[in-house]
């Protein structure tokens, strides 16, 4: 029998406990408030100290008690930040005042205080690098922009044209090599070529340069461990994000406001300059990823930068010769050089040939694909013999193919036999003796292993292919496969429409559609269906008179 509780202790043990806690909650609460209020007299006393440094030079030691409110950024970040812009206000004005320039004929007691100002710069400027590499966004974009904001002044503060230009090209390296140091600075990078990099022209020079002797230095060109490959992603990953139609205006926009040298003002020089830095990129042991990631952008943000795009060749015919999917990537940038450039590919359509492999049709490249087949057949001046063997290969592949790929083979086909009238007569090519072929069957003089597209024989076989497709299970492919055995009225169609389709998207539809008519089901639900019926009357399922299940 459970023991009687007495409750007559209950009111004062919660009592007490609830004086417990508020007491815990106080403290609390005082601890926070305290924290709030010393952080805020830290703010005021660094703010304080920022005027006394402006309005005296006697308080000039004080720049280092800013600078160790700045070095606890890992721990108090609101107050590095606060110290961080507060000295940067502090070295802007004595930029701007020629506090911090040597001159010749200065006392020697003037010399050690600039001396002393520029060593505090320096150490200022590596502590905003450090916060630029830690893992806080913010801080990130406060630390760029303070960066940004000296390298203005200080270049301002330089009179000789050669001492200004090689000055800039230093902080702009030790500024890539800060954000290019790990991948957690992506908001950093992108923030930096957002706002500085592509609207202003200077500003893209020294970042090229200064890419280019990170991947000179770093011994990249030989390197070929992980972290190589991760500072090569990164420097990819800026590259990415420059548009090269930025270095195609007609007038030049500077950063800084005079113009340094006609090297930065030439357009010409920008293009030689990414032209370097993306070569010297090719030539490092890249990953498979980085290969592909490249070819991707090869079209869009590489080709359009060369001066000399024949320079590409070997890259791109080594990518193509590569087979699989890496072929499929370095397609476009192929066809780019052969219509911009007149590249000359010996052997172009075997190879071509070679690619309708299964995997295409279930491929991620897929769509870029067929819009790049669609082209390169589209000429009238091509062998019949050599169209035939696409059609017909594509036909074959399709027996095999998702519905997806499927929905594309089609209409390309259709397209293809439209565009070449003479090879029609695959369609309804009926064999000598057909009565007998009805009966026994014949081969298909069809060489699917051949390599050479002028010797398959496809255009002594028929599409018999497209004519299986028309029972397909997927109600849509059976639909879009009869249009090969209608009238062709139609000019064209659009490949577009067939490109995104997806099991996902096949299956949506569906399901958007509105049912007529109840589909029709069996009536009679069957007691057995991997294994006979114990009754003789009844018949077994279709399953077991297919496969044996015992």
């Amino acid at each position: 029998m459970p023991a009687v509780v007495d409750t007559t202790l209950n009111p004062a043990r919660r009592k007490r406990q609830a004086t417990e806690s508020g007491l815990h909650s106080k403290k609390k609460s005082r601890k926070v408030e305290g924290d709030v209020s010393r952080s805020a007299n830290v703010e005021e006393e660094i703010l304080l100290l920022e005027g006394e440094i402006t309005q005296s030079r006697k308080h000039y030691n004080k720049i280092a008690i800013l600078l160790d409110y700045c070095k606890k950024y890992r721990t108090q970040g609101k107050i590095s930040i606060t110290a961080a812009v507060a000295l940067c206000r502090v070295f802007l004005r004595l930029m701007a005042l020629g506090s911090m320039i040597h001159h010749r004929d200065a006392p020697d007691t003037e010399s050690i205080v600039v001396r002393w100002l520029q060593t505090q710069l320096i150490s200022y400027k590596d502590t905003l690098q450090t916060i630029l590499q830690g893992p806080n966004p913010g801080m990130q974009s406060t630390a760029l922009t303070l960066l940004m904001r000296l390298l203005k002044a200080e270049s301002c503060s330089f009179e000789d044209t050669h001492t200004k230009y090689s000055r800039n090209t230093v902080s702009y390296y030790r500024l890539l090599e800060s954000i290019t140091s790990s991948n957690s600075q992506e908001s950093a990078r992108e923030e930096f070529v957002r706002k500085y990099v592509q609207p202003y022209d200077d500003v893209r020079h020294y970042t090229i340069v200064s890419l280019n002797h990170l991947i000179k230095e770093k011994d990249l060109l030989l390197e070929g461990d992980e972290r190589s490959l991760d500072k090569l992603d990164v420097i990819i990953s800026i590259l990415a994000l420059l548009d090269p139609s930025t270095a195609e205006k007609k007038t030049m926009e500077n950063f800084y406001q005079e113009d340094i040298s006609n090297t930065i003002n030439n357009i010409k020089n920008h293009r030689k300059l990414a032209q370097e830095l993306w070569l010297n990129i090719l030539r490092c042991p890249l990953s498979k990823v980085q290969r592909k990631s490249i070819l991707g952008l090869m079209t869009t943000h590489v080709a359009p930068w060369f001066t000399r795009p024949e320079l590409l060749m070997d890259f791109l015919t080594d990518s193509y010769n590569a087979g699989g999917s890496m072929s499929l990537a370095a397609l476009s940038g192929l066809f780019y050089l052969m219509q911009e450039k007149n590249l000359d590919y010996p052997q172009f359509f075997p190879k071509l040939y070679s690619l309708l492999t299964a995997d295409v049709l279930h491929s991620k490249h897929r769509s870029s694909f067929f819009r790049l087949l669609d082209i390169f057949l589209s000429s009238t001046h091509l062998p019949a013999a050599l169209v035939a063997s696409f059609i017909k290969r594509l036909a074959r592949l399709s027996l095999s193919a998702p519905p997806s790929g499927i929905v594309v083979v089609v209409p390309w086909i259709y397209n293809l036999l439209k565009t070449h009238p003479s090879c029609t007569f695959m369609i309804h090519k009926r064999p000598e003796f057909s009565d007998f072929v009805e009966g026994e069957g014949m081969d298909d003089p069809f060489d699917m292993t051949e390599s050479d597209p002028m010797e398959t024989k496809a255009i002594d076989s028929s599409l018999w292919e497209i004519h299986t497709l028309q029972s397909h299970y997927h109600p849509n492919v059976a639909t879009i496969a009869k249009i090969i055995s209608e009238q062709f009225t139609k000019q064209a169609y659009n490949i577009e429409d067939f490109l995104d389709h997806s099991y996902s998207s096949m299956l949506n539809a569906e399901l958007s559609k509105e049912i007529k008519k109840p589909p029709v089901i069996e009536y009679d639900i069957p007691k057995k269906i991997f294994l006979r019926n114990p009754d003789p009357a009844q018949a077994d399922s279709l399953m077991v008179n297919l496969w044996d299940f015992s």
